[in-house]
């Protein structure tokens, strides 16, 4: 047997040799005293890693080489459409017009800019139906709170103060944390057996003090609201707003248009839906679409078009005004313009069945050693559980930390919360049916480590630079520094 080999890891400060460096500045003619009161000036040296830059790089892409990414391995995290992004729209992105423009620079300085922004809207609104934007927003959760403050707006101006918001237990989390923010009570309304929204309890619950009812669709479950036309109309005949969190747009892109089915409000993540980088905590993009009669208070200032000049428009009087500083994150809706100038009608509907084909094809593969909890033809992910009695006392948990040692990244677990052990797969359009039957062949080895030896499956896992943590106490008691063991 082979002894073990442990190759040492090292932070950047101890790797650091006095006098390394990657770059050598010719000596200063002053020092910092010149310019600077002395109580600015350090009274000591900054201790700071002195590192050669080609040390630096090395450091920093073998850590790299420790993360799993979209762009290294199969990233199947259920809810948030973790596909990928082409190489060229961060190239498109970084052109100089972009990037060199100042947030603050008078409209006619910026057209380019303009425009493209008012062209992705004119975009945004051919594949939803509603009738404008706002790009705004920084993320989803930022979108739905920006939604729930126009609804509130809306009612008031109708003379209408309404306190609640209805929210399904299938709804992402999000959902409830925003229309608790914009200042209203929540109600949460239990799904149908079959894992959709129950009507009857919809109906139930619905009252002239609803201000709006937020539905995902499809649902944390992975399936469609086939009710959804009634849904509609149950919201509506209550003088209520109808808002659809769009999160999950990506099973529906190109096959239908949610304005098509009532919806009022519907925010739409860009950073899923379409193109930019996803996840290390953003930057995302949440843009807002309304229908005709909330148009007008939608966030300032607005891009509109005269003649030939693209300016902005703040004279919305029913407006709630900005979200955001300037005008969103430039960055990801650029990239997200790109995704839809490359794709047409066609494009962009195959881009959702092939969503919704791997997540089925995951789902028949896998029911025979994972039980599907609400077992229907699914939409983009799959939500599978076990029985920890049947499966020898191993949790999701311990499934999830198994799958890093056959070099996947885990499913979202634990989510949606009405599943028990759940098991949340989305593989998205961009895998291949390689890299979709070699995930499926190591869940099913680990169904055969859980019958055989569970005990190996819980001490996962073995191959990763940190081992198995307790997690309670790693979130109350976080360790910085690097430990090998």
């Amino acid at each position: 047997m082979t002894q073990e080999i442990k190759q040492e890891r090292k932070l950047s400060i101890e790797l650091s040799s006095e006098g390394a460096r990657g770059i050598k500045f010719d000596k200063a003619e002053n020092s910092a005293s010149k310019y600077l009161d002395k109580k600015y000036l350090r009274k000591e040296k900054a201790n700071l890693p002195q590192i050669a830059e080609f040390e630096t790089i090395r450091h920093f892409t073998k850590l790299s080489r420790l993360n799993f990414s979209i762009d290294t391995h199969f990233y199947p995290l259920g809810s948030c459409t973790m596909k990928y992004n082409p190489k060229s729209y961060d190239m498109l992105s970084a052109l100089q017009g972009f990037t060199n423009l100042h947030p603050l620079a008078p409209d006619i300085a910026c057209q380019g800019t303009l425009e493209t922004l008012y062209e992705f809207e004119q975009m945004l609104k051919e594949i939803t139906g509603l009738h404008s934007f706002t790009m705004q927003p920084a993320a989803g959760a930022h979108g739905e709170w920006t939604g729930v403050l126009m609804a509130q707006a809306y009612h008031k101006k109708n003379g209408e103060t309404r306190t609640e918001i209805i929210v399904p237990d299938t709804a992402h989390g999000t959902n409830p944390a925003s229309a608790s923010m914009g200042g209203f009570s929540v109600k949460t309304i239990k799904s149908a057996k079959d894992g959709r929204l129950d009507v009857a309890s919809l109906k139930e619950a619905i009252s002239k003090n609803t201000a709006l009812v937020m539905l995902t669709v499809p649902n944390t479950v992975g399936l469609f609201e086939k009710d959804i036309l009634e849904i509609a109309d149950i919201i509506h005949d209550a003088g209520s707003l109808f808002y659809l969190d769009g999160a999950n747009f990506n099973a529906l892109i190109g096959n239908v248009k949610p304005a098509d089915f009532g919806a009022d409000i519907m925010h739409l993540n860009l950073h899923k839906t379409f193109a930019a980088p996803h996840g290390g905590g953003g930057p995302g993009s949440g843009v807002v679409g309304v229908c005709e009669k909330l148009e007008s208070f939608l966030p300032v200032p607005r891009i509109v078009k005269e003649g030939e000049i693209y300016k902005l428009n703040y004279n919305y009087p029913n407006t709630i005004g900005r979200v955001k500083g300037f005008h969103g994150n430039i960055g990801v809706i650029l990239r997200s313009y790109f995704y839809l100038k490359q794709h047409d009608v066609d494009g962009l509907k195959e881009i959702a069945e092939n969503a919704i084909i791997n997540a089925n094809y995951l789902k028949e593969k896998l029911k025979k050693y994972f039980p599907v909890y609400f077992d229907y033809i699914c939409m983009h992910e799959c939500v599978l559980t076990i029985d920890k009695e049947k499966f020898n006392g191993v949790k999701t948990l311990d499934i999830a930390k198994r799958l890093l040692d056959y070099g996947y990244y885990a499913p979202t677990i634990y989510f949606p919360l009405i599943v028990p052990e759940a098991l949340m797969i989305e593989p998205t359009e961009t895998e291949g049916k390689k890299d979709l039957d070699g995930f499926i062949d190591a869940m099913i080895k680990i169904h055969a480590e859980i019958m055989d030896n569970p005990d190996l499956v819980k001490g996962a896992p073995y191959t990763m630079p940190v081992k198995r943590i307790d997690e309670v106490s790693a979130a109350r008691n976080p360790n910085m520094c690097w430990s090998a063991n």
